[in-house]
């Protein structure tokens, strides 16, 4: 039997409201490049962290109402990179399923755990001194990661450890779960064609969220 051929996984999302214009493109098999425009400094620094971290291809441009505040732009972009994430995973073939990841960033350590599994539920664990690292919110960080879980349908855990500032903090938990979901989706030819013993990892049960 010939071992299967694996073509590289991507996907765009357009999302627009009355809030936000989003457009998104992820590529899971890339070489971590981005090009990210979101009008949020240090949130798009967050972005290019994940692609480059991960080994994705992203690409984001979003117009929000930034006048108002953050929040529309950051959860809209993240509801895009959770669809995109979820689209480019297509019928999750061979993938690993698991993944985790634990990185340090000078004070900090972070760990991140995430399962590819169709059910949707998130859960941070973490502390931030500062209300705001430049223009994002520090109260965005979970729903952030809420927001790719319930969009991806996967679950995701994430944890500071360690650690005192804020930046490195925050920075070392996007690094982490950049590699966990970089695990989680990589493919082999010796996996399991679907990694559960249901035959499937298509969402099956109602989304649930950490409290």
């Amino acid at each position: 039997m010939s071992e299967p051929t694996f073509s590289p996984r991507s996907a765009t999302v357009q999302r627009t409201t009355a809030e936000t214009d989003v457009s998104l493109t992820l590529g899971l098999d890339g070489d971590g490049t981005y090009d990210v425009e979101t009008g949020v400094g240090f949130f798009d620094h967050m972005l290019c962290l994940f692609a480059k971290h991960g080994g994705f291809d992203l690409t984001v441009q979003c117009d929000g109402d930034l006048e108002v505040d953050d929040h529309h732009t950051v959860e809209d972009t993240a509801i895009s990179l959770g669809q995109a994430l979820h689209d480019a995973l297509g019928e999750k073939a061979h993938i690993a399923r698991y993944g985790h990841a634990y990185v340090p960033m000078d004070d900090a350590l972070a760990r991140a755990v995430v399962d590819l599994s169709g059910r949707s539920y998130c859960r941070l664990d973490a502390s931030f001194t500062r209300d705001r690292i430049g223009a994002l919110s520090t109260e965005m960080v979970e729903h952030v990661w809420r927001s790719v879980a319930d969009h991806a349908r996967c679950n995701v855990h994430l944890a500071v450890l360690d650690g005192h500032n804020t930046h490195h903090k925050i920075e070392a938990l996007f690094k982490a779960a950049a590699r966990a979901v970089r695990g989680a989706s990589r493919r082999d030819a010796a996996h399991a064609e679907v990694a559960s013993t249901k035959g499937s990892l298509s969402e099956t049960t109602t989304a649930k969220r950490a409290d």
